[in-house]
């Protein structure tokens, strides 16, 4: 069992994100399911709460009501190895949602993801400090993050 579970607080559209998310991720997988029966306060039979895992990860999701709603405060941070990854993960994760700066993205459900090759670490911890500027200037001007742009920085 996971130590730390992160716990997905929606409206009324749990089961709807859990199999949007395990759609996208490899090795994913819905995990147990309560349903609410008679005198639930949703409808019966809708999810009132589901488990499910993402590439391993495991997740709680509850329909829980209108109180709260998500913030970029908090995000999932997606390590990409190639760009086909990156374009694939920033596609399907932003379909219904909204593209936003340095790879961050908001989903249809209103969870803020980063899409992120993991090149640009490297590159932002080079020991040439001019070269990680212009590669974080370069990300600054980029919505989905670009290998070979970050590359072509770093090599000015």
């Amino acid at each position: 069992m996971q130590k730390i579970t992160p716990f997905l607080w929606f409206d009324d559209k749990a089961e709807e994100a859990v199999n949007f998310y395990i759609s996208i991720f490899k090795n994913s997988k819905t995990g147990r399911v309560s349903r609410y029966g008679e005198a639930g306060p949703g409808p019966k039979g809708s999810v009132m709460s589901a488990t499910f895992e993402l590439d391993g990860q495991e997740f709680f999701a509850l329909n829980g009501g209108p109180h709260f709603t998500f913030s970029p405060a908090i995000s999932f941070f997606v390590n990409c190895e190639t760009q086909e990854e990156v374009d694939e993960f920033w596609e399907k994760l932003s379909a219904g949602g909204e593209k936003q700066r340095c790879g961050w993205l908001k989903d249809r459900y209103g969870v803020s993801w980063q899409i992120v090759p993991s090149i640009l670490g490297k590159l932002l911890q080079d020991k040439d400090a001019a070269k990680s500027t212009r590669v974080m200037k370069a990300m600054m001007q980029m919505n989905k993050l670009d290998i070979r742009g970050l590359d072509q920085a770093a090599l000015q």
